[in-house]
C-alpha cells in the first residue's frame, strides 16, 4: 500500500511538474485571440489583421464580422485603417465561369486559424486550404486544392487594371482616392494566366488556372508598392527571395515575439492573458511604415522622397493621443520620434499639421488639433529626434489659422474668429437654421467638444512655447487653455452651450443635439464632456466646488441613468457603447475618467472601477471590445490599465497608479533597464492597494514619473480585498499642473 501511494505521490508529482512546465514554454504569442472583439457591439468589429508590427501590408479576409461566415475575397492589402481593401484574390475550383466572380466562399470557423503572422482557413463547399503570411512589403499565399482543375482570380477592388506579364506573372495598378497602389505577383509553377473580359492586354479582372492531381499545392507571391510596378517587383525580391513558405512564415512569428515578449506577466488569468496581449497586438496596427528602401511616396505632396527614416502614415490622433502614443513612447521612443518626424514631413509638404494622417491623405475627422499635445508628451518625455522647430512651426499655424470645424480642413472662418475673440465656439438654439457654410452638414459645429479640445491643443502649445523659449507665445496661449471655464454651468455642473449673445442654450444634457450630439458635443453627451479638461484637473475640482463636490459628480457619473430606454439613447449614440450610468467605457474621451478619483479623498474608488470595467467590458470573447477600436486607439488603453498605471494628461510626464491585473509586470525597455510592477496577492479578489511604494520608498502620491519609469524603476504594491481607504485620502496633486 505504501509502495502505491508513493508511485500516487511520483505521477501527481510529474503531471504538475509538466503542467508548470508547459506554462512556462508559452510564448506570449500563444495568447494573441484575434477573434476578441470580431463581434462589434452597435458599430465597427475588430478584424483579424494579418501584418508585420507597424508595416504597410495588411490581410484580412473581406466579410461582414465573425458571424459571416462566408468570405468575398482575400486581399493583398488595405487602402488604410478601415478605408477598403487594394487586389482581391481567391481561389476556385474548375475553370473559369462569369459566376464565380461573384462567389462566396463558405468556411469552418474552428478550422480557421488567425495568427498576427500567419492566417489559415478550410474552405468548406470547395475543400480548399488556404494559408497565407505577410512581409513588411510583401505576401505570400498558399492554396491546397483538391480537384482536377486550381483556378486564382484577381480582381481590382476600388479602380485600376491587372495585366499579364506571362504564364506565371501578373502586375496591377489600383487607384484610390487620388493615388496608386502596386503589385508584382509570381506563381510557383506555370499555367494558364489571362485577363478576364474582353480587353485584350489589361482589365479590372484575371485569372489564373493549372492542371493538376488532388492535393497539389500552388503557391503564389506578390511585392507591394506605393511606388511603382518596378518598385513592388524590388520589394518582392528582397523579401521573399524563393518559395520556402514555412521559412517566411517563421520570420514573421519572430518579429511579433519580439513584441510581446518585451512585456512579460506572472500572475492573473489565462483569460486575462489573452486580454491583454491581444490588446498589446493590436497596437501594432498602426501608424504604418511607407518607406521602400530608399524611397516613400507621400500623398502630401503626391511625390516619391529619398528617405533616410522611415515614413509614417495612418493615425487617427484623436483616439490615439491618450493611451497609443503614450505606450509607444514607453516601448519604442525611437519609433515615436520617427512618427512625429513622420508628422512634421506631411505638414511640411502639405501646409497643415495633419489631423488623422491617412494614407492617402490628411483627414480632418472629429475636432481638435491634438497632435500638438503628443509632440509636447514626446518632448517632456525626452524624445526629440525630430525637426521641433518645424512641428512648433506647424502646430502655431494650426492654433492661428486653420479652421477649428471637425471634418473641415483649411483656413479658419467666422466660427473661428469668434471663438478667437470671446473664448468659447458659438451654438445653435433647437431648431435654429446654420448660417455658416463651411459647417459640416452632419457633424455641426459640435460647439462644447471644440472649445474644451482646444483649450487642451492651446495648453499643449503654450506649454511647447515655454519648453522652446518662446515666451511670447507661452503668454499669448497659455490663456487660451482657460476657455473650458466659459462654459462651465455651475447650475447644471456640466459643460454647456451657449448661443453667439452668451446666453445658455435650454437643452437635455443627456440627449438633445442630433446625432451623435453633434450639435453640441461628438459622439457622446454632455455628462462625458463634462470631464474633458485633462490638462487642469485641479482646475476643473475647484469649478465643480472641491474635492468632494467633485467626487460626488463622479459616483453619479456612473449612477446617473439614461432617461429613456436604451434603443431610444443608442439610436442616438450608437458610439456611447459600454454603458454604465452615463459613463461610457466604448469611446475614447471617458477612458481617464475612472481614474480621476485619484485626484479625490477616495484613490481606492479608481482601483473599484477600473477592475470593475475591466472585467465586464474587455472579456476575452468575440464581444470583447465594447466600442470601436480604432487600429489600437481603445486597446491601448486596455494595456496601460491591466498593467497598472496611466496617463491621465498626455503632456505631462506623469502616471496615475490603477489596480493591476496581474502579480508582475515587467517591461523591457529600450535604454536596456526594465520596469516592473509588482502586485503581490493580485487576484480578481484582491483589487485593492493596501500599500504602496516606488523603488522601495512609501508612495505619498499615487503618481509617479517618466523619469522613473525609463530609469528602471519599480512600483511595488500589496493588494487585498477590501479598500484601504486611508490610502493617498489627502494626498494633493495640484503641483503636477502648476
Amino acid at each position: 500500500m505504501k509502495n502505491l501511494l508513493k508511485i500516487w505521490i511520483i505521477i501527481i508529482t510529474f503531471q504538475f511538474a509538466l503542467i508548470s512546465c508547459n506554462q512556462e514554454q508559452n510564448s506570449n504569442l500563444d495568447y494573441v485571440d484575434m477573434d476578441i472583439g470580431s463581434v462589434g457591439h452597435l458599430l465597427q468589429p475588430t478584424r483579424p489583421t494579418t501584418q508585420l508590427p507597424n508595416q504597410m501590408v495588411r490581410m484580412y479576409p473581406i466579410r461582414a464580422d465573425y458571424l459571416d461566415d462566408q468570405i468575398s475575397w482575400f486581399p493583398m492589402s488595405t487602402i488604410s485603417h478601415r478605408q477598403g481593401e487594394l487586389f482581391g484574390i481567391k481561389p476556385v475550383n474548375g475553370k473559369v465561369d462569369e459566376d464565380k466572380w461573384d462567389y462566396r466562399l463558405t468556411y469552418d470557423y474552428d478550422l480557421e486559424v488567425k495568427k498576427p503572422w500567419h492566417y489559415s482557413a478550410w474552405l468548406l463547399d470547395d475543400e480548399i486550404q488556404i494559408d497565407y503570411t505577410p512581409g513588411a512589403k510583401s505576401g505570400m499565399f498558399r492554396f491546397t486544392f483538391n480537384s482536377d482543375v486550381s483556378t486564382i482570380l484577381f480582381k481590382i477592388l476600388q479602380s485600376g487594371n491587372l495585366a499579364v506579364k506571362d504564364n506565371k506573372t501578373i502586375a496591377g495598378t489600383e487607384e484610390f482616392h487620388g493615388m496608386k497602389a502596386y503589385i508584382y505577383g509570381v506563381f510557383d509553377q506555370e499555367g494558364e494566366l489571362s485577363i478576364a473580359g474582353d480587353v485584350s492586354e489589361k482589365s479590372s479582372r484575371a485569372w489564373f488556372s493549372s492542371t493538376n492531381s488532388d492535393g497539389k499545392n500552388l503557391s503564389f507571391k506578390y511585392g507591394f508598392s506605393f511606388i511603382s510596378i518596378e518598385k513592388a517587383k524590388e520589394n518582392l525580391e528582397a523579401e521573399i527571395p524563393d518559395w520556402n513558405f514555412d521559412a517566411f512564415k517563421s520570420k514573421g512569428k519572430k518579429a511579433w515575439e519580439s513584441k510581446m515578449g518585451q512585456i512579460n506577466v506572472k500572475g492573473g488569468t489565462d483569460a486575462q492573458r489573452r486580454t491583454f496581449y491581444t490588446s498589446l497586438y493590436r497596437t501594432y496596427e498602426r501608424m504604418i511604415d511607407t518607406k521602400e528602401g530608399s524611397q516613400n511616396y507621400s500623398a502630401y505632396d503626391h511625390q516619391v522622397h529619398d528617405a533616410e527614416r522611415p515614413f509614417y502614415v495612418d493615425d487617427w490622433v484623436w483616439d490615439t493621443y491618450l493611451a497609443h502614443h503614450p505606450l509607444r513612447m514607453i516601448l519604442d521612443p525611437d519609433q515615436e520620434a520617427d512618427m512625429l518626424q513622420s508628422y512634421v514631413l506631411m505638414y511640411q509638404q502639405g501646409g497643415w499639421m495633419p489631423q488623422f494622417p491617412l494614407t492617402f491623405k490628411d483627414n480632418p475627422a472629429m475636432n481638435g488639433f491634438h497632435s500638438t499635445i503628443v509632440f509636447l508628451d514626446a518632448w517632456r518625455k525626452g524624445i526629440r529626434n525630430f525637426d521641433h522647430e518645424s512641428a512648433y512651426e506647424g502646430m502655431r499655424k494650426n492654433a492661428v489659422s486653420a479652421t477649428m470645424l471637425p471634418w473641415r480642413n483649411g483656413p479658419n472662418c467666422s466660427l473661428d474668429t469668434f471663438y478667437y475673440e470671446n473664448g468659447y465656439y458659438p451654438a445653435l438654439h433647437p431648431g435654429e437654421e446654420e448660417t455658416v457654410k463651411e459647417v459640416h452638414s452632419f457633424e455641426k459645429r459640435q460647439a462644447v467638444a471644440i472649445t474644451l479640445g482646444h483649450s487642451y491643443d492651446d495648453w499643449a502649445l503654450a506649454q511647447m512655447a515655454k519648453e522652446l523659449g518662446k515666451e511670447n507665445d507661452y503668454e499669448l496661449f497659455l490663456p487660451k487653455s482657460q476657455n473650458y471655464r466659459n462654459l462651465y454651468n455651475a447650475k447644471e455642473k456640466l459643460m454647456w452651450p451657449k448661443d453667439a449673445d452668451g446666453n445658455w442654450i435650454d437643452i437635455d444634457p443627456k440627449f438633445d443635439g442630433g446625432p451623435g450630439g453633434r450639435d453640441y458635443y461628438d459622439e457622446n453627451n454632455g455628462w462625458t464632456f463634462a470631464w474633458q479638461v485633462q490638462h487642469d484637473v485641479p482646475g476643473l475640482i475647484d469649478l465643480m466646488g472641491g474635492r468632494q463636490d467633485f467626487e460626488a459628480n463622479l459616483d453619479q457619473l456612473f449612477r446617473e441613468d439614461l432617461g429613456r430606454k436604451k434603443y431610444q439613447f443608442w439610436a442616438k449614440f450608437p458610439d456611447a457603447t459600454g454603458i454604465v450610468g452615463q459613463f461610457n467605457m466604448g469611446n475614447e474621451p471617458s477612458f481617464h475618467l475612472p481614474y480621476l478619483y485619484n485626484f479625490t479623498d477616495s484613490p481606492w474608488k479608481t482601483q473599484r472601477r477600473i477592475r470593475f470595467l475591466l472585467d465586464v467590458w474587455y472579456r476575452d470573447n468575440v464581444f470583447g471590445i465594447p466600442g470601436d477600436e480604432d487600429g489600437g486607439g481603445m486597446t491601448a488603453f486596455v494595456a496601460f490599465s491591466m498593467m497598472g498605471f496611466y496617463p491621465v494628461t498626455p503632456g505631462l510626464p506623469w502616471y496615475t497608479v490603477g489596480s493591476p491585473v496581474f502579480e508582475e509586470v515587467t517591461i523591457d525597455l529600450q535604454n536596456d533597464n526594465k520596469f516592473t510592477v509588482i502586485a503581490q496577492n493580485s487576484s480578481d479578489l484582491n483589487k485593492y492597494i493596501q500599500s504602496a511604494q516606488f523603488n522601495g520608498k512609501d508612495m505619498e502620491i499615487p503618481w509617479f514619473s517618466h523619469e522613473d519609469l525609463i530609469n528602471g524603476g519599480t512600483l511595488s504594491l500589496v493588494m487585498g480585498p477590501k479598500p484601504n481607504k486611508e490610502l493617498w485620502k489627502d494626498a494633493d496633486v495640484g503641483f503636477l499642473y502648476e
